[in-house]
């Protein structure tokens, strides 16, 4: 039994360390398929085909959609389109290890979030975690792959915060009530798509123009954004937060940044001086050693849900 308990505990972290190289996969990927003018059209589609995909599962499994679910999960998706257009357009003007990294600092916003809005007492070795992984950040974006902290940055450290606005939105507006998570993650797919698709034929190529110049590199691209990098990993932590611990999960899931760092170095070609490791090794030492911390928080405090994906890397 002893041996069988072990498998199955290492059958789960295989798949959620699998999830987290997906995610951490999202930013080189999104850099690949966008380019500035296209980055409303890519939304457009790739949420449009994942609320698609959502929605039939829900079919399948004969889920019905509550009202409260529909209002919340449209309030949540307006939050998480502005996620995803500060992360997207911030994509395509950094380098994926800019990205994947900085983004990373949602782990330590968030927390800090609930303090102003929930009234929760952090250790001051978590303020200090979250000094590191700043000053990671100022080394990484000064002396990495570029010269000084560009536009690009910037839009993905706003796109940090909204997502912590939205974590701790989602928290916020579900705490108490009774929300079926797929019928939740469905709404918000279907509200970001259908804003992005107004969205697009405002500014920049529309999405049928952009859908029909797509080549087949896009197409599998865009597959791999829409099945491994959001359906995947929601239904892979629905299964594996029922056979392990929440914490397990959500550390195991806390290594995206060091996978966008890798993946950024050895696949995207981004090219990284003394300073610029120096940055990395900080972000990646503040952000997992305060996820450490606000998972070890006392039982008084309110604890801050993992979206299901990047929901979507919710990235890219």
């Amino acid at each position: 039994m002893a041996a069988r308990a072990t498998t199955r505990t290492s059958i789960v972290d295989v798949l959620l360390l699998a999830v987290a190289v997906a995610w951490g996969s999202t930013y080189w990927v999104a850099k690949e398929l966008v380019s500035p003018d296209t980055v409303l059209a890519v939304l457009a589609v790739r949420m449009l085909l994942t609320a698609v995909a959502l929605g039939l599962i829900l079919v399948a499994m004969r889920r019905r959609l509550k009202r409260t679910e529909a209002v919340i999960g449209g309030i949540l998706g307006l939050l998480l389109s502005t996620v995803f257009t500060f992360e997207t357009f911030g994509i395509a003007a950094t380098s994926t290890t800019n990205a994947g990294l900085i983004i990373s600092l949602t782990i330590v916003m968030t927390p800090v979030l609930e303090t102003v809005v929930g009234k929760r007492k952090l250790s001051g070795l978590f303020y200090l975690a979250a000094v590191i992984a700043v000053a990671g950040v100022y080394f990484l974006a000064t002396g990495g792959a570029s010269a000084s902290f560009g536009f690009g940055d910037l839009l993905i450290l706003l796109a940090a915060a909204a997502r912590a606005v939205h974590v701790t939105g989602m928290h916020r507006l579900s705490a108490g009530r009774r929300i079926d998570s797929l019928n939740l993650t469905f709404v918000q797919m279907a509200t970001c798509g259908l804003i992005f698709l107004i969205l697009s034929g405002l500014w920049g190529a529309p999405v049928a123009a952009y859908a029909g110049s797509m080549s087949w590199p896009a197409v599998l691209q865009m597959a791999y954004l829409v099945i491994v990098c959001t359906v995947f990993p929601f239904f892979i932590q629905m299964w594996a937060v029922r056979r392990t611990s929440p914490t397990r999960v959500s550390l195991l899931l806390g290594t995206e940044p060091v996978w966008a760092a890798v993946i950024g170095v050895t696949l995207a070609g981004d090219v990284l001086g003394p300073v610029g490791i120096l940055g990395v090794l900080l972000v990646l030492a503040g952000t997992m050693w305060g996820q450490r911390l606000e998972l070890k928080a006392p039982p008084g405090a309110s604890a801050v849900p993992r979206q299901p994906e990047k929901v979507p890397n919710p990235t890219a």
